[in-house]
């Protein structure tokens, strides 16, 4: 199998069928053995009986139904489990990406010896400009000194990977539009390419500003797995040390005061000192702690800490 095509769906019932058709009418012009695989994420409407019934119709789509909606992540997961091509594209399955460049991806993967080719929506359609905002500010500044990766735009569901890359990433939360940044610690080559994007034609958007703030959060996790996941101990090491240099420093001006005579029960450094000194300890511990779970990680189950190209 050359190529797999992976899109999440959720409450798409009005766009499945075009979406289908769409993606037939293009891979039907390329010379490559090709499957779509559509996963249902819990749908509340009719999408389950319309890929069923598209699938009975069209042999290359395999349908997939969770018993409820886990997220997109794990829908995009699900995908990747189950997807046999040499090759993966994914893809919303609102209309917005734009199946017509699926070829336009696979030329700049073999062209640039890429591993993972991002689309890129250089113009884009979203009418929510607060969403577009925010956007804008996450590719521009948070994303790239958060992951290292500079790309410009994150978010667009429209990428090709190499199977053999998505083999070693496993993805959890919102981390489905960070795949790259997760796949670059591992040396993947990652490029860009402008791609089409059009207006919601069927539907409601399914992104609400909730999303911002669990991005947030994947972002500071995806962070610390990029930077610290094999050396805990340089960043709870670290903020230990400078806890304990500080409640020390404090601890040894109010020593000498009390030799000199000094009262220094009411005085709030006492207290300041002593919290340091004890969150200084606590920090340590966890970094002692992270050393030995990464151990546990690595070492019962036989993984290594570095990939051969």
């Amino acid at each position: 199998m050359h190529l797999s095509i992976v899109t999440p769906i959720y409450n798409e019932e009005e766009s499945i069928p075009h979406l289908v058709k769409t993606i037939h009418d293009v891979m039907g012009k390329e010379k490559l053995t090709w499957e779509l695989i559509c996963v249902n994420d819990g749908s509340s409407d009719d999408s389950e009986k319309i890929l069923d019934k598209l699938a009975k119709k069209h042999p290359a789509l395999k349908a997939f139904h969770f018993r409820r909606n886990y997220g997109q992540t794990a829908a995009m997961q699900a995908g990747f489990d189950h997807a046999k091509g040499d090759v993966i594209v994914t893809l919303d399955a609102d209309l917005q990406n734009d199946p017509r460049d699926i070829p336009l991806l696979l030329k700049t993967m073999k062209k640039e010896e890429a591993d993972i080719v991002s689309g890129w929506r250089k113009d884009r359609k979203d009418k929510d400009e607060t969403r577009k905002l925010f956007s804008r500010i996450a590719n521009n500044y948070v994303v790239p000194w958060m992951t290292g990766l500079r790309l410009s735009d994150t978010g667009c569901s429209l990428k090709a990977y190499k199977k053999d890359v998505l083999q070693h990433v496993k993805i959890y939360g919102e981390l489905h539009r960070f795949i790259p940044a997760v796949a670059s610690q591992f040396g993947a080559k990652v490029v860009e390419v402008p791609v089409r994007h059009h207006d919601r034609q069927y539907g409601t958007s399914k992104y609400g500003l909730d999303r911002t703030f669990r991005v947030l959060v994947d972002l500071m996790l995806l962070m610390f797995l990029n930077k610290f996941l094999h050396r805990p101990m340089h960043l709870f090491g670290y903020g230990g040390l400078m806890c304990l240099g500080t409640g020390g420093l404090m601890a040894t001006y109010l020593t000498a005061l009390k030799l000199f005579g000094a009262d220094i029960g009411g005085r709030p450094l006492l207290l300041l000192s002593v919290m340091l000194i004890l969150i200084g300890v606590q920090l340590l511990g966890m970094g002692i702690l992270g050393e030995l779970l990464v151990r546990i990680y690595h070492e019962p189950q036989g993984r290594k800490q570095y990939i051969l190209k």
